[in-house]
């Protein structure tokens, strides 16, 4: 590993203005990803998001990051944490792969990026992920990083005409195995 930041396969780094491009492109894709149905967005939106993006504070240790692929530069994705609780010491985190970019390792090798910076340098205790029940991939992305089930909000989130499950999954820094990913 090059740096805290960069993996095999993947590179952690801030998000740029220019990488307008690729959010544009992933929100196209996200419609037939099985998560929520979102309306089209201009690329306007796409450029002001990641200018705001790119010249936001890390409040409250909220971030979002780009996640590039080492071995082409291109970026693949978004990983960030995005609630906190830093008294009793959680985050909760989330992982965006674009749909030409799934099933390459890359939101494993982002993800353990991430833990491994939030617990060891940031001394969080616990991550949580909230990812819907019918998301089979991303299910089985957080089982296999050690994640265990700690509940289901039943029928919690209505999208494509119905209700689904939202599956609440937590990781304590003492199981998190720094060699996954």
């Amino acid at each position: 590993m090059e740096s805290s930041w960069t993996g095999h396969r993947v590179r952690l780094r801030a998000i740029e203005p220019d990488d307008w491009t690729a959010f544009m492109r992933f929100a196209d894709q996200d419609e037939g990803r099985g998560s929520r149905l979102d309306l089209p967005r201009s690329a306007e939106s796409c450029r002001a998001l990641a200018k705001e993006q790119a010249v936001a504070e890390c409040d409250d240790d909220c971030f979002r990051l780009a996640v590039e692929a080492t071995a082409t530069g291109e970026l693949v994705g978004t990983v960030g944490s995005h609630r906190t609780g830093p008294r009793s010491g959680w985050f909760e985190l989330d992982v965006m792969i674009g749909a030409d970019h799934r099933r390459r390792g890359y939101a494993a090798e982002a993800v353990a990026l991430l833990l491994r910076f939030m617990f060891a340098e940031r001394r969080y205790h616990k991550c949580l992920a909230a990812v819907l029940a019918p998301n089979e991939a991303s299910l089985g992305l957080f089982r296999r990083l050690g994640f265990t089930e700690e509940g289901r909000l039943r029928e919690h989130v209505f999208f494509a005409g119905r209700h689904h499950d939202l599956v609440m999954l937590g990781l304590l820094a003492d199981e998190f195995d720094t060699g996954r990913g």
